[in-house]
């Protein structure tokens, strides 16, 4: 079973904090049995101050980090209190982590990664109201503003709050697969995949409640990805004209009909990838791309490999995954 230990620091943000234990927790194989194993720790064993009104009491010390298959930072108000140099204790703990330890850390956390010198040369994700500061405190690190999470294999970073979830729910998609994600999605009433190249924030109004929702039509259309959706089709179904449905949808969703279907398709087409043997051409077309060429130019554009690799690169890393 793969050990996770999450490391609380002092003014520990609660909810980021309880973020592993819930995604990784509700991990489960085929006989039901747990995939991960939660642990959580602090500096030296006695209860953590949060950033909240109350403190939390750990069973561990940091001694355990030496034991962990991945190691979660959640953030602890970390930006201020960490500038550029990570607080001795810390440092002390992180020194226990085994090569090849897979390191992870939530919103402001990554400032401790790269104060610890870990992010050095790498790309990063941060909680985008930090990112210039961080950029000034760590030339060294390639700092991306706009993203979700990134993934550079051993150490992974994410944005604030909810992009902590994605990045968890990306890890368990990365180590077991699809089906196992999506189970813990349904568990944690949570999406089962938000890319991590995706926006952290879109700026849109909330739509009226009275407003006809689109969220029917985006159903129907997941059932018909196998073959060409006009805009006008997806209006009809809708019972709107195209621009109402077009302005409703985008004011609800943050992105055109066209851009959503791309975006479905390749999920569909990496879900196939993942679980299935079809040939490349095949899975191109349920997908709804009607070539290989098509779908490898998405697959891309969205993910940077083409479909043999991806597949490839999921499989090593899933079975890597289950040998550990």
């Amino acid at each position: 079973m793969h050990r996770v230990v999450v490391l609380a620091l002092d003014g520990v943000y609660p909810f980021e904090l309880s973020i592993p234990v819930r995604i990784f927790g509700s991990a489960t194989g085929p006989a039901g049995e747990p995939l991960y194993e939660v642990l959580t720790c602090g500096i030296d064993g006695r209860p953590v101050r949060t950033s909240a009104d109350f403190a939390i009491a750990v069973e561990h010390g940091c001694e355990i980090v030496g034991t962990a298959g991945t190691l979660v930072v959640p953030p602890f108000g970390c930006g201020p209190a960490v500038e550029a140099e990570c607080p001795a204790p810390v440092a002390d703990a992180l020194a226990r982590l085994r090569p090849g330890t897979r390191i992870v850390s939530i919103c402001t956390a990554s400032y401790l990664l790269a104060a610890a010198g870990l992010l050095d040369g790498r790309p990063a994700a941060t909680h985008w109201a930090e990112a210039e500061r961080f950029k000034r405190l760590f030339p060294t690190v390639d700092v991306n503003a706009d993203v979700l999470f990134v993934d550079d294999g051993d150490v992974l970073t994410s944005a604030g709050v909810a992009a902590g979830i994605d990045l968890c729910m990306h890890i368990v998609r990365r180590d077991h697969g699809s089906e196992i994600a999506n189970q813990v999605a349904r568990r944690c009433v949570v999406p089962p995949w938000r890319e991590g190249g995706q926006a952290q924030f879109i700026e849109r109004p909330v739509p009226e409640p009275d407003a006809a929702a689109t969220s029917a039509t985006r159903a129907w259309a997941l059932g018909e990805l196998h073959r060409p959706i006009p805009l006008a089709e997806m209006a009809r179904h809708a019972r709107m004209s195209v621009r109402t449905f077009s302005r409703r949808f985008r004011d609800e969703v943050g992105m055109t009909p066209g851009q959503w279907l791309a975006r479905q398709r390749v999920d569909l087409a990496r879900r196939l990838l993942e679980t299935t043997d079809l040939p490349v051409d095949l899975v191109a077309e349920r997908a709804g791309f009607g070539t290989s060429a098509s779908l490898r130019q998405h697959l891309v554009a969205s993910i940077g490999v083409p479909p043999s690799a991806y597949r490839h690169t999921f499989r090593a890393g899933h079975a890597h995954a289950r040998a550990h």
